[in-house]
């Protein structure tokens, strides 16, 4: 995966366009991160950026990140604590899995798109919407 051309290809509204819908059934909060710069350990890059987006400061501790180093050709996705009791290992590997065979296609922002409405369907399971259903973060996509 050429950094470039994923970064071309990448249609950032859809992506958007798909958090917005996954977190309108749920409290839970999802976030899409995207580095320009190499990454060797995308698990500990994406801790790194959960906690410096305020992804740990949730009302229920229920955002997942799914983090792209395309430079590097690897991703992460995490949740945070309550997110993981609910779903454990089982569902971070599927949704990797998922993804892994998307990106090999050249799909990248279906790759995207399929993470976050698994994600948002776990969510909506686990963490129906709140009386407000208050956005707590930004439904945006980031990029260092």
């Amino acid at each position: 995966m050429n950094h470039w051309l994923f970064l071309f290809r990448l249609t950032h509204k859809r992506v958007v366009q798909a958090i917005a819908d996954a977190e309108s059934r749920t409290s839970g909060e999802i976030r899409v991160f995207v580095s320009h710069k190499k990454c060797p350990d995308p698990i500990l890059a994406a801790r790194e950026h959960f906690e410096k987006l305020g992804m740990a400061n949730t009302q229920h501790r229920n955002g997942v990140l799914i983090f792209m180093a395309p430079r590097t050709r690897n991703f992460a996705v995490i949740g945070d604590q309550g997110v993981h009791e609910k779903c454990g290992d089982d569902f971070w590997l599927e949704v990797a899995a998922h993804m892994s065979t998307q990106l090999r296609d050249g799909k990248f922002t279906e790759a995207l798109v399929q993470a976050v409405k698994e994600t948002g369907e776990l969510l909506a399971r686990h963490f129906p919407p709140n009386t407000d259903n208050m956005n707590e973060l930004p439904d945006k996509m980031i990029t260092d």
